[in-house]
């Protein structure tokens, strides 16, 4: 038993050796470089064995007959969940991920997340990919009708998470004062205190059914509302530095100018990682790049995913190093988020719209 044990630690200390030189030289590794490693105490003979052994387990493969060995999704996925060497970020890291995030003047989801997309693509050379879910689950803390011109409108809505979206809206005749009240009465008493989720196009036909004889006049207000209501619960799909990996030859750029124009893909790749952080390859499902991987890892509020955040890369890339970066902003945004909140999203439990007769 003890034997058998030893020789998996010693075929699992290969396998990491392998993974660790092609991530540094993308280039398939021989049993004698293995051999030359002052850490593999055993002879190059076995080397080959195991090397042999592990390419029959599905964790290694040969591209040519007579080159060394280069690892697979199978290999790189054991490498992630049990081998590859831990790495912990120093003070400065934090400091400068920190600063990053404090740039924020408001420190909202959308913004936190934006910020912290951008500085993983400059940090990692890679595509990073975030959604924020965030404002849905908000509460509508002011909704306002600003007259700012001839037959102009500014229509303004702000959340409890400190979004704050407007739309300009052209009337086809100035509202009197009794119109613009009743519409800014109405909104105030009957949207102010609910969740953005709850923004439903059933809701807005209410909307319009309540407006009475005034739908006419107010219609272009009632496009706005619908509109800002759609942007909030719109999770799109936020994608910095495309251009480190179109610069790349190890993967398909038409593969990745695909992907990345298939938004709705991508937010379905988002919404069905599971756990604090997964990893997934080019042969997952959705993910369609191939010789390449996504490390996705999850915002939350409460005990709710609030946003995601990942990196696109080749699937020769420094995972000891990128995953704690992914792991500390996700982490950090986060508590941001979730500062002064309590567990539940504001909204969970308020009245919704009244339907009306």
């Amino acid at each position: 038993m003890g034997v058998t044990v030893l020789q998996e630690d010693r075929k699992f200390k290969i396998l990491a050796a392998v993974i660790n030189q092609y991530i540094m030289t993308g280039e398939p590794v021989s049993s004698k470089t293995i051999a030359s490693m002052p850490d593999i105490r055993v002879s190059p003979a076995t080397i080959r064995n195991d090397m042999a052994l592990l390419e029959e387990l599905g964790y290694l493969e040969q591209p040519h007959t007579s080159a060394g060995r280069i690892p697979t999704y199978k290999g790189y996925q054991v490498y992630i969940d049990k081998l590859m060497p831990e790495y912990a970020l120093s003070d400065e890291d934090k400091q400068m991920l920190d600063d990053v995030l404090n740039e924020v003047e408001v420190p909202t989801a959308d913004a936190l997340i934006e910020n912290a997309s951008k500085v993983l693509a400059e940090l990692t050379n890679c595509a990073a990919v975030a959604k924020n879910a965030a404002p849905k689950f908000s509460v509508i803390t002011k909704v306002e009708v600003i007259p700012t011109g001839k037959r102009m409108y500014v229509l303004l809505m702000v959340t409890s998470s400190g979004d704050i979206k407007n739309k300009v809206c052209r009337l086809e005749f100035d509202l009197t004062n009794e119109q613009l009240d009743f519409f800014t009465s109405y909104l105030s008493e009957n949207l102010e205190g609910i969740s953005i989720e709850s923004l439903s196009e059933q809701t807005m036909n209410d909307l319009v059914t309540a407006m009475g004889t005034y739908v006419v006049t107010l219609t272009p207000l009632l496009k706005g509302l619908y509109d800002i209501a759609a942007d909030f619960n719109n999770t799109d799909v936020v994608v910095s530095g495309e251009k480190n990996l179109l610069a790349r030859q190890d993967i398909d750029t038409g593969q990745i100018v695909k992907f990345l124009e298939h938004k709705e893909e991508v937010v379905k790749l988002l919404d069905d990682s599971f756990g604090d952080l997964q990893v997934v390859f080019g042969e997952d499902g959705n993910f369609v790049i191939e010789n390449a991987s996504m490390i996705v890892s999850k915002i939350k509020k409460g005990e709710k995913t609030a946003g995601t955040l990942g990196v696109i890369g080749p699937m020769r890339i420094n995972y000891a190093k990128i995953i704690p970066y992914v792991e500390y902003l996700t982490e950090r945004i986060t508590e941001m988020i979730s500062d002064d909140e309590t567990d539940d999203f504001p909204g969970d439990n308020i009245k919704l719209l009244p339907d009306k007769d």
